[in-house]
């Protein structure tokens, strides 16, 4: 199904933007706001992507919302954060994003359509520049009804009410908020929103411009021209077995937690055909999946209880990890996924944990995606694990949990492995596992995208794979790039906060072209 919104599909505009999430929204609507013509192309009926699924942080450092908040936040603390946790990074990127981040929240802000504010979410190192509790912001929340309703009826909702087939909520928040706020300062400034829109292909002139973009809809294919610039911004690979396969990405198409039927790599591909560089080594953003009986994962965060166990029944990381970093400590050994994250009944049979969705767990019990048994013995042979191993990894746990500190893997001893622990112990991130019945649920390598792809400078431009210089007229950020941030995770939203600013700092790029 496809459509467009205010109106039809012209046959070329100033910039074409290919995607509809965090990072495309953001070009599509600064360059409306700029006064070109705009056309955003969404392959799906849908707008938002996995960002609409997203909690809506955006990690920008500096900005007036930070400032506002109290916080000791500042480019220079960002700058000597990202030097302690990224390994061999693009330098001239990261002082490009550094440098635009503030900027990009304080144009943003001026529009009446959009309003961020500090939220409480720790970053995911303790290294020089990390900020108590984080620097993260998000949009405001907003009323449904307060946005063109053209928009809202487009609006991908949240993941567990998608998954399900239920339309959105009444208010929007976070990544909600974020879609829908960007896409109602587009079309009051004239740009158009087409979904059922898939790019096939881009078009370079004999001087070797992308002047145009192939899209295939229900009705047949087109081509759309862009005189000022192509902004790709279509998401990763990630939906893409073949592509996860040939470029070794670990977790599986079926895990990710990208809207079903998306992100499979093929706008990235079409550019890469028209001659751009590619970078795949970034992997993607990892987190700890929890399997459902459709063979699904999802993203599953801030474990209060319970501990997570190999194959062999014994533990291998601190469960309270950030998630991407904990992802990544599953993906070093086969024998991790799947896993089992052992729990008791002290919250009533429901998983001690975040997990968007979590789903029914009588339906996971029906599945065999969760097992239960009166003793940790039992359970064990539920899950084909030895007994005695199960049994010893759950006492030695309890024993942390009774002195503690966890012996084994320092699991309570960062700030962000307590935000969201609750313990009534010595160490409020470990509690033991000893009220019957227990229950033990199935894990897997699950994503919030891959993070390869397109490689881009300073600028947001894609370069040229034959000569290292930019493509004239293409442009890319999101997860359709190399990411700037490598294979690190700095903090709740890098993913968005640099695909905002990428997508930004393209659009300043083609204004002055």
């Amino acid at each position: 199904m496809s459509s467009t919104v205010p109106g039809p599909l012209k046959s070329s505009y100033d910039v074409v933007v290919v995607g509809s999430g965090g990072g495309a929204l953001t070009a599509a609507a600064l360059a409306a706001g700029a006064g070109l013509s705009v056309a955003v192309l969404e392959r799906t009926p849908m707008i938002g992507g996995t960002s609409a699924y997203s909690g809506g942080a955006c990690w920008l450092p500096g900005s007036d919302v930070q400032r506002r908040a109290g916080l000791s936040d500042s480019t220079e603390g960002a700058r000597a954060y990202l030097d302690a946790v990224l390994d061999d990074p693009d330098q001239e990127r990261v002082e490009a994003f550094l440098a635009h981040a503030p900027e990009l929240v304080a144009a943003l802000e001026a529009d009446d359509l959009m309003d961020f504010e500090w939220i409480p979410f720790s970053e995911y190192y303790d290294a020089p520049g990390r900020v108590p509790m984080g620097r993260s912001i998000q949009p405001v929340s907003i009323r449904r009804d307060q946005l063109d309703p053209a928009i809202t009826e487009l609006l991908r909702p949240p993941v567990e009410r998608d998954r399900a087939g239920i339309p959105g909520r009444s208010t929007l928040s976070g990544g909600q908020a974020l879609i829908g706020r960007l896409a109602a300062m587009l079309v009051r400034d004239g740009g158009t929103i087409a979904t059922g829109h898939h790019v096939v292909d881009v078009r370079r002139d004999g001087s070797g411009r992308v002047v145009a973009v192939v899209v295939e809809t229900a009705d047949g294919s087109a081509e759309v021209g862009a005189t000022r610039g192509v902004v790709v911004a279509a998401g990763g690979y990630e939906g893409s077995p073949e592509l996860r396969a040939l470029h070794g990405t670990p977790g599986d198409a079926a895990w990710t937690m990208a809207p079903r039927g998306t992100n499979t790599g093929d706008v990235v591909e079409a550019c890469a055909e028209a001659g751009a560089l590619t970078d795949y080594s970034g992997e993607g953003w990892f987190c700890p999946g929890l399997a459902h009986p459709d063979g699904s994962g999802t993203f599953t965060l801030g474990f209060r209880s319970g501990l997570m166990v190999d194959q062999s029944g014994r533990r291998y990381a601190n469960e309270c990890l950030p998630y991407d970093r904990f992802g990544r400590v599953m993906a070093e050994a086969p024998q991790r996924i799947p896993s089992w994250f052992v729990f008791d009944s002290r919250e009533g049979g429901r998983l001690p944990a975040i997990a968007m969705p979590e789903g029914d767990p009588a339906d996971h019990l029906a599945a065999g995606t969760w097992l239960t048994a009166d003793t940790v013995a039992d359970l064990a042979v539920s899950i084909d694990v030895d007994p005695a191993v199960l049994t010893a990894t759950v006492e030695r746990f309890n024993g942390f949990a009774a002195s503690g500190v966890d012996e084994d893997f320092g699991r309570g001893e960062d700030e962000y492995d307590t935000f969201f622990a609750g313990g009534t112990g010595p160490n409020k991130a470990l509690t033991p596992v000893d009220r019957a019945p227990f229950f033990a649920a199935r894990f897997v390598l699950s994503d919030l995208g891959t993070k390869g792809g397109l490689v881009t400078d300073a600028a947001g431009r894609v370069l040229d794979a034959a000569t290292r210089s930019p493509i004239p007229g293409l442009y890319a950020t999101s997860n359709s790039v190399a990411s700037v941030f490598g294979s690190a995770y700095p903090g709740p939203g890098a993913p968005l906060g640099a695909a905002m600013v990428f997508a930004s700092l393209a659009v300043r790029d083609l204004l002055a072209d």
